[in-house]
Order: C-alpha cells, then structure tokens, then sequence
C-alpha cells in the first residue's frame, strides 16, 4: 500500500514545483498566450464576417445575374420576332413584286399576241383581197359563153392558187 500513497514530502515538493511553474507561467507565458488566442479569435471572427459579407455579395451579383439573362432573354426574343417580321414583310414586299412583275409581262404578252394577231388578220386580209381581185380579172378578162365553162375555169384557178 506504501506504493500507492505519496509521502508527504513528495506532495510538498511537487506543490512546490507546481507554483513555481504556474508563476512563471503566469508572469511571461500567460498574457502571450491569452494575446494570441484573442488574437486568433478576432481574426476568425474577422474571417466569419468577411466571409458573410462576400457570400451576399455573391447572392447579390447571382439575382443581378439572373435580371441580366432575363432581360438578354426579354431582348432577344424581341429581336427574333422582329427579324421574323422584317423577314415576313420582305418576303411579302417581294410576292407582291413579283406578281406585279409578272401582271406586267402578261400584259405585254397578251398586247404583243394581240398586235401579232391584227397584223396577221390584215395580211390575210391583203392577201384574200388580192386574191379575189386576181381570179376577178382572170374571170372578166376571159369571156365565158356557158355556166359549165365558168365553173370549171373557177375550180381550175382554185387549184392554182396556193395561200401562203
């Protein structure tokens, strides 16, 4: 049992021992430490804070973000519906060209067939009238005694004459 239990001097002496480090301790060692824990403290607190403070910022800059694509958003779909509608309008514009183009080359067309068609009637017209004025003058020009000698002299000048 003597093993467990210390003398009393040894308890004195440690005692001893005991104060006189927890004096020195106290007198260099205790403020630095304590100025160095407050110290790390405050720096903490100050990192804690200044990281609060740059986490709303970011919260801040994230919905500024946010309006920004949404009104990039907002514009380009206001600049494709408009570009959609310049591109309606010109294609539009260019039907509407086109069939008045198209209005006018029918047009010219139909008053070209249409001269074409009057310049070939009155050559015809020419021609019948010179034709009838040849088998005329062959006609009176030859006297004919009987109908039947009229008649066969008509057909043979018919075959004679060849319509261009």
């Amino acid at each position: 049992m003597d093993l467990l239990l210390p003398h009393l001097g040894l308890i004195v002496w440690t005692m001893l021992a005991f104060l006189i480090v927890l004096i020195i301790l106290k007198k260099f060692a205790w403020k630095p430490i304590i100025k160095g824990l407050s110290d790390r403290e405050n720096s903490i607190a100050a990192s804690i804070a200044t990281a609060e403070k740059v986490k709303l910022e970011m919260a801040q800059l994230k919905n500024e973000n946010e309006n920004l694509l949404a009104q990039a958003r907002e514009e380009r779909a206001t600049m494709l519906k408009e570009a959609k509608e310049i591109k309606d309008r010109m294609i539009n514009d260019a039907k509407n060209e086109a069939k008045v183009q198209a209005s006018k080359i029918i047009a010219d067309a139909n008053a070209s067939i249409a001269n074409q068609k009057m310049a070939a009637i009155t050559e015809l017209k020419n021609q019948v009238g010179k034709l009838v004025v040849e088998v005329s003058e062959k006609v009176l020009r030859r006297e004919l005694s009987g109908k039947a000698e009229q008649e066969t002299f008509i057909r043979q000048l018919a075959e004679e004459v060849k319509l261009n």
